[in-house]
This record gives structure tokens, sequence and C-alpha cells, in this order.
């Protein structure tokens, strides 16, 4: 049943963009003034320099990016920037030195350096701040808002009069959060307007709840849940062209470890080198999967039941084979599905496609899994990166919600904080079986 009713609106926090601007300012002043002045100081060269023209507005470049890339993560679930804060800034300042090299302009190592050392500490400093200064929530009473995880910071308030006084006496720092479905009493409804028009954000529960647990419950498939049931459209299409030209970028680097990995296989066990199974895809259509083996060879009775318990991988499962067994701790026996997205059945991130057997299994028990075939499965999921590995039917639900939340927030910032993420799991070996 599709529900035409629309989501309700959320009222935003009326201060962001002022956070924001404050957040930029710092950036820029620590983050590339004061290195320029002590370099300066140091140096004394002329501001009309070529070496000064080419790596300022490089490293003013770089120092922003890192302010934004930073920013934009956060408004996405599970985002504990003070991980990603190396990576990012040490991704936008290997750009702008790497665009300075390729275009041959004279540059300074160190003033770049000392940029990137102080934008990196200011990063630190700012993304902390916001993290111990996170503003409490009030969660008024009524409705679905029982959902709502217990943490640090929640006020469960049901006193009408006392949240009235807070709002009247400028004494209430955080936000109002209720169930914006729910037939509150005039009283409330009117206490919700009057704390947005003081400038207090009121959210809508499950949008609190998306956002600390990264995933999206659904009760029945409507738009009011998914926002939309066609994903962004746009950015799918860009998504597809990205992930030709990174395969084809890659291709000579990809072809020579997996020319490794496949030699190593040969050596360690017997049989093919790789191992292709029957997916479900893109639009519910199935596909040949292919990747590097990491069992051992065996016998698959022709049954349903039989196929389904093959595809289970159990933890610590002896058919896994020495080689195997590291190949799946760090990802690499994946690696040959950049044919796959080539061919356009498969994208770097998007939902793990599952084997057949198992697909047609939570098809029937799951409501609604099919619509995680909306968009290209990946080498690598929003599911993967915060759940790991799962075969039964409670875990699969737990993971559909997660795919749901994809699907609904699909975008290249999210992609960007899905590979952040793909990053610590390799080296972590988080979720391996």
């Amino acid at each position: 049943m599709l529900m035409q009713q629309a989501e309700p609106k959320v009222v935003q926090d009326s201060h962001p963009l002022t956070r924001q601007g404050v957040q930029f300012t710092c950036y820029l002043l620590f983050g590339v003034v004061a290195p320029l002045l002590i370099w300066f100081a140091a140096r004394d060269p002329s501001l009309t320099s070529p070496i000064v023209e080419s790596t300022v507005p490089a490293v003013i470049i770089a120092c922003v990016a890192s302010w934004y890339i930073l920013a934009r993560l956060r408004l996405y679930a599970k985002a504990r920037r003070l991980s990603y804060v190396l990576p990012v800034n040490f991704l936008t300042f290997a750009v702008a030195a790497s665009v300075i090299f390729i275009i041959r302009a004279p540059y300074s190592v160190s003033l770049i350096g000392s940029c990137f050392v102080a934008t990196l500490i200011t990063s630190y400093t700012l993304t902390a701040l916001t993290r111990l200064g996170s503003k409490p929530q009030y969660i008024v009473e009524g409705g679905r808002v029982s959902e709502l995880p217990d943490r640090p910071g929640q006020h469960r308030v049901s006193s009408l009069a006392d949240v009235e006084a807070m709002i009247d006496n400028r004494t209430l720092q955080g936000s109002l959060v209720g169930d914006l479905h729910f037939d509150h009493q005039d009283e409330w409804e009117r206490l919700f307007a009057k704390a947005a028009l003081h400038g207090i954000p009121v959210y809508h529960y499950r949008q609190i709840l998306e956002l600390e647990t990264g995933q999206v419950r659904i009760d029945r498939l409507s738009e009011n849940v998914l926002g939309s049931l066609i994903p962004n459209l746009p950015y799918m299409a860009l998504k597809r062209t990205i992930d030709v030209l990174a395969v084809l970028i890659l291709s000579p680097v990809l072809l020579i470890l997996m020319a490794a990995i496949g030699l190593i296989i040969k050596m360690d066990s017997k049989g093919s080198v790789l191992f292709i199974q029957e997916r479900t895809g893109f639009r519910g259509e199935m596909f040949r999967m292919v990747k590097f083996r990491t069992m051992r060879t065996r016998e698959v009775q022709d049954d349903a039941l039989a196929k389904r318990e093959d595809a289970m991988t159990k933890s610590d499962d002896d058919r896994i084979t020495r080689v195997g067994r590291f190949l799946r701790k760090v990802r690499l026996d994946e690696l040959p599905q950049a044919w796959n997205i080539l061919k356009g059945e498969m994208s770097w991130i998007g939902p793990r496609p599952e084997a057949t057997s198992l697909s047609e299994w939570y098809e029937k028990e799951i409501p609604f899994y099919s619509y995680r075939h909306i968009v290209r499965p990946g080498l690598t999921g929003w599911a993967q990166v915060n759940q790991g590995h799962v075969t039964d039917l409670g875990d699969a639900n737990a993971k559909l919600r997660y795919d749901f939340y994809y699907v609904k927030n699909i975008s290249h910032w999210l992609d960007m904080l899905i590979a952040l993420k793909t990053i610590r799991v390799v080296l972590g070996g988080f979720g391996a079986k």
C-alpha cells in the first residue's frame, strides 16, 4: 500500500550557518593565514614571487575543501568524524599538490606542509569541540517516540508548562523531538510552532532515529518513509560514469595485483582461481558474479536447501583455505568484480548482492526485501561497513534497514563516507568470515 501522506515538515536549526561561518573562519585563520605569516616571517619572500602565487591558492582551496567535506559527512549517520579528519585532509592537500606538480608550477614544500599540519590540527580541534558540545534533545511523549534508544543528553518531557517556560526564558538550548504524525493536543501543537519561531529546531522522531542508527525502519513501502520510491536518478547516472572511469584508471594496478593473487591461490590449493556464482542484482536481474576462490572445491546437491546452506559462510568455516582466509579478511577476494562493474552489473558502492538461493529465501520471509534491488549492488556498501557478513533472517532484516538507508540517502557524500569506512574495515578485518 502506497501512503500519500507527506513526511512531516521538520524545523531545522536556525544557527547552523552561523556555526559553519565560524568554523570556516577558523579554518582560514589557523589553517592558512597563521602558517603563512610564520612562513613569511622566517623567509621574507616577495608577495609576488611565483612560488607564493601558485602555492597560496592551492593551500587555500585544500583547506576550504577539508572544511566542506567534513561538514557534509557530518550530515550522515555513524559519521564519527574524528576518524575521517586525517584521510580527508590528506586527500585534499595531496590533490592540491598533485595539480601543482602536473602543471609544473613553482611551489614550496615547506609552505604546503605547514598549512597541511595547521589545517589538520584545526580540523581535529573543531571536530572534537563539535562532538563534545552536542546539545540536548527534549523528547515530547506521545506516538512512537518510545522507539528512540536512550542516550546521554536526552530528556523525556511531559509537562507543557516546563517546556514553555524554558522557551520563554531562552534556557532551552537543545532541540524538541516528537512524533509529528501523532495527534498531539492543540497546546502541544502550538508549542512546536512557538519553539520554531524562537529558533529552536523541532525534529520528527524518525529523523533522529535514522541519524543515530543508520537504518531506515519500514512498516509499509511508502514515499513518506523513503522520501521517494525512486532514488536519486541524476546521481545514479553520474555514479555509473564514475564507476567505469575508476575501473579504467585502476586497471593497470588491478591486473597486476589480481595476477599475483591468482598465482598464489593456484599454488595454495587445487581448483579454479575464480569462483563464479549466480547473484540477484540491479532491478532483480540475475548475473554471474566473479570473485577469487577462497574455499575448497566441493559438490553441491541440486536442491534449494542444499544450495542455500552452501551459500552461507559460517564463522571459522572449515571450507576456507589458508590464502582464502587472508583474502576474505582484507577483502581482496572481491577484486575480480571490477569486471562486473565494467559490465554495468555492479557498482563500487551499493547493497551487497546475495546468492540467488539466499535472495529467494529472504524475499519469501522479509517484506519489501526486493526493493533493495532498485540500485546497483556494490563491491562494498553501507550495511557491510556497519554490520558485516550476515546469513540468518534476523541479521538480514537489520541489514535490509541499512540498505534502505542507503537507497534513501544515496549521494556522492554518502558514497565518500562508505569509501572511508571501507578503508577502516579492510585494515581492521571487520565483518569478515
